[in-house]
């Protein structure tokens, strides 16, 4: 995903100011296209998660760690580099993450067992992290003058379209194509390629671009004023990226198994599914006040699961994909809300440090329950595994809806942002 932060518009976040402007051209189209096949790249492993299992023999708690293992490495190379292309300037941040894309392409490609598949992780982690603050830096300052929303559009839906598309690709080439372990990223491999000779062409859109090489690390920090309303938002982050590391280390197993399918396809579908509904939320809320658009997703979230319970509980198919859907629309949501709540929380030359302190909520939330549940499935088997986590992260989204609504009770009582 896109980092929100004082010059971009990460994932929710609209600009804190008129961004500056440099001619379109084709670079707004190539920038959109790395996001969006950046997060594609990054779900592909997902629909495999289950043919490595079964090919390699791994355990489920192998499984969340390769996961857990990018989620980990994005939010390293994001604190490390995610401000490096405001000096150094977008193209070649951009080029060097396109780069390591597609150095851990081939790494997949000629993975034989968990070593080079955990390798393969790491550096696709690093290249999402360090594009992250340059994607969404250059897709605002390349938007079109004619449509000066679209940047933070693209940077709301790209990340969500993407891993919805990599899961249903990925789950078709698995089941329906030749060397299901090698073809997705070989082909990937090629697109990425297509991308970086873009990006040779695409303009220099950074106004401090051509500085010297300087890692300046983001700051963690939360304005002390602000540190009570964060504590009540941060929750629903961290219920919102649990659902997530979930559906995307250990979803598709278990889509195969409440199906009681062979079929890779479902797979992949189940997280194409997810990620769908959560851009339609996303898109459909996108005007509509950020507390409100919380509690919203807050509910759809308390829904989703409720209704994931009552499929584990049946055995039902059919009830899980209307869970899947219902608990994606209320992630979307969900995230969108918080976020752009969260980020009204600092003044605008603080902001970079209050993202940075959600991002490490975010990719902890994302990593360390998928690695609790994948070790926990060891032992318990995934469908016990699966009720257990579902109804913890229940409890705490129950927990965050009162909260919120509290929070959003004292916002309209005094009349200030949230």
């Amino acid at each position: 995903m896109a980092e929100p932060t004082e010059t971009t518009a990460g994932d929710i976040v609209q600009p804190t100011g008129p961004p500056a402007r440099a001619t379109t051209g084709p670079g707004f189209r190539v920038v959109g296209a790395i996001l969006v096949l950046l997060m594609l790249s990054s779900s592909v492993p997902s629909a495999l998660y289950v043919l490595y299992q079964q090919r390699w023999g791994l355990s489920s708690g192998t499984i969340t760690v390769v996961f857990a293992l990018y989620a980990v490495t994005v939010l390293g190379g994001l604190l490390l580099f995610g401000s490096l292309s405001d000096t150094l300037g977008r193209r070649p941040v951009l080029g060097a993450a396109l780069i390591l894309a597609i150095v851990s392409m081939a790494l997949f490609a000629g993975a034989q067992g968990p070593a080079l598949l955990l390798a393969a992780r790491a550096v696709q982690g690093l290249a999402v992290g360090l594009a992250t603050g340059a994607m969404g830096a250059a897709l605002l300052e390349l938007t079109p003058p004619s449509r000066p929303a679209l940047g933070a559009q693209v940077n709301s839906a790209g990340p969500t379209v993407g891993i919805g598309l990599g899961g249903l690709g990925a789950g078709l080439l698995v089941q329906y194509a030749p060397a299901p372990t090698v073809l997705s990223y070989l082909l990937l491999i090629g697109a990425f390629t297509v991308t970086l000779a873009g990006v040779v062409r695409m303009r220099e859109s950074a106004p401090g671009a051509g500085g010297r090489l300087r890692v300046v690390p983001h700051r963690i920090r939360v304005p002390a004023a602000s540190r009570g309303r964060f504590a009540v938002l941060v929750l629903t982050i961290v219920a919102v990226w649990s659902v997530g590391g979930f559906y995307l280390s250990l979803g598709p197993h278990l889509a195969l198994s409440l199906l009681r399918s062979t079929n890779y396809l479902v797979g992949g579908a189940t997280v194409a599914l997810l990620a769908g509904a959560a851009t339609g939320a996303q898109l459909l809320l996108g005007r509509t006040e950020a507390l409100r658009t919380a509690v919203l997703g807050l509910c759809g979230l308390l829904a989703g699961l409720g209704l994931v319970l009552l499929a584990l509980g049946l055995g039902s198919a059919p009830v899980f994909l209307v869970a899947t859907a219902v608990l994606g629309c209320g992630w979307g949501a969900a995230f969108l809300g918080s976020f752009r709540a969260l980020s009204a929380l600092a003044d605008p030359a603080h902001r970079g440090e209050l993202t940075a302190a959600v991002y490490v909520f975010a990719y902890l939330a994302m990593s360390v329950p998928a690695v609790l549940a994948g070790m926990l499935t060891n032992i318990h088997g995934l469908h016990r595994t699966s009720v257990g986590f579902m109804a913890a992260v229940a409890g705490v989204c129950a927990l965050a809806l009162v909260v919120t609504l509290r929070l959003s009770a004292r916002v309209r009582a005094e009349g200030s942002t949230p």
